[in-house]
């Protein structure tokens, strides 16, 4: 059976002064704390044909997703994934506006010896973007190896789509506020990246703490308003948050309802579109395998447990957290603060493994279609403290 099957992973010396060259390339903020979990001197090595595969399977599965969501959104869809009440409104008004553009998510796969398996989509708010884009590409570099082949088009990927979201709202200045919550470096590095594809893209864009920012919806003031310099105070019509959508709802009513008002009197566009929630929910794990029961790329999951070994999950848990293991009445569990969400059950799956025993998941990042390979590894479940290690292509 599938979950008793595993693949094994083929690691490399690849060492080298990675903060050097990350450093030399102009990225310092790369090696900050956001990106200290790196894990320099080894790389994963795969075939082409498994970057392929993988890149393929992010771009079918985001298809996927689409078309197993009614175009209505009736109530009792929105129900099943778990979506926040006070979120409807601005999650249909999204879903039904071409020009609302996900920018990027990342989808995390196993890969097993059936192909790959789909574990979930961060689908609003991933990280792993400057390890996945910069610090993994120039660790090429600083192991002496520029001629060696990597998956790693993420910026690109995420210059185009800005660009697009751009070119769809034409009628709206080209000004873009990137905000995160400024207690977090790590969610500072993901959003510098975004940030200097943004400008790449077209945008003028600004880069600052979501606490330091004003949401108005009434009177001439309308909109969002930052500080771009002292004293000077800017309207931005574009707006990225990397802010979940669910504690937006759950922790910030009166923010959302502020968005939801600038939203629907396109005085703002924002990123991503609240219809990522859909996307982002772990609802849609049961619900995709009812509407494509049996796809190679899927592994069983319902709302109801499963027998034999299966994963429990909360639907909107992030890092790890509250995840149970259940294997035949034994239960591994990874304490959290999501105890108390709604639950999927999604079947075991092996995840490959080294001569150390250490495990990897692959992370997929989905930019208008798969754009970038990156991995996770640990000896246990993969958590936000996992090492980030690189990849080579070969074969």
């Amino acid at each position: 059976m599938l979950e008793n099957q595993k693949t094994s992973i083929q690691i490399k010396p690849h060492t080298g002064d990675v903060e050097k060259a990350v450093r030399g390339l102009g990225w310092e903020w790369c090696v900050e704390d956001g990106c200290a979990n790196y894990v320099p001197g080894e790389a994963v090595v795969i075939t082409e044909d498994e970057a392929e595969e993988l890149l393929d399977a992010a771009s079918s599965l985001y298809t996927m997703m689409e078309q197993a969501i009614p175009k209505d959104l009736p109530d009792a869809f929105l129900n099943v994934l778990g979506i926040p009440e006070n979120l409807w409104q601005l999650v249909r008004l999204s879903w039904n506006d071409e020009r609302q553009v996900h920018l990027y998510g990342r989808f995390d796969l196993a890969m097993t010896p059936d192909g790959p398996k789909l574990l979930e989509f961060n689908a609003d708010t991933a990280t792993s973007i400057p390890e996945t884009a910069v610090v993994q590409w120039a660790s090429l570099a600083a192991a002496g190896k520029n001629d060696a082949l990597q998956y790693s088009g993420l910026y690109e990927a995420l210059v185009e789509q800005l660009r697009v979201w751009r070119e769809r709202n034409a009628d709206l200045a080209p000004a873009l506020l990137v905000t995160y919550l400024g207690a977090s470096a790590e969610d500072e590095a993901n959003c510098s990246v975004i940030t200097q594809a943004a400008n790449e893209a077209g945008f003028e864009a600004h880069l600052c703490p979501i606490e330091d920012v004003t949401f108005t919806s009434e009177g001439e003031e309308k909109g969002v308003w930052a500080q771009v310099e002292a004293g000077q105070w800017r309207q931005f019509p574009f707006f990225f948050k990397l802010l979940p959508w669910e504690q937006i709802a759950w922790e910030e009513p009166e923010l959302l309802k502020t968005l939801t008002l600038l939203a629907r009197s396109r005085t703002v566009t924002i990123a991503n579109p609240a219809y990522t929630l859909l996307f982002q929910s772990k609802g849609m794990l049961a619900w995709l395998w009812k509407a494509f029961p049996y796809h190679p790329l899927l592994l069983e999951a319902d709302i109801e447990p499963l027998t034999g070994k299966y994963i429990k999950k909360p639907y909107f848990g992030r890092e790890g957290q509250s995840v149970e293991v259940v294997d035949r009445g034994h239960v591994t569990k990874v304490r959290g603060e999501y105890d108390q969400q709604q639950q999927v059950y999604q079947r075991w799956c092996e995840l490959p493994e080294d001569s150390k025993g250490y495990q990897y998941q692959a992370g997929v990042f989905w930019s208008g279609e798969g754009a970038a390979i990156g991995f996770r590894r640990e000896k246990g479940i993969i958590t936000n403290l996992s090492q980030f290690v690189p990849h080579l292509v070969e074969g």
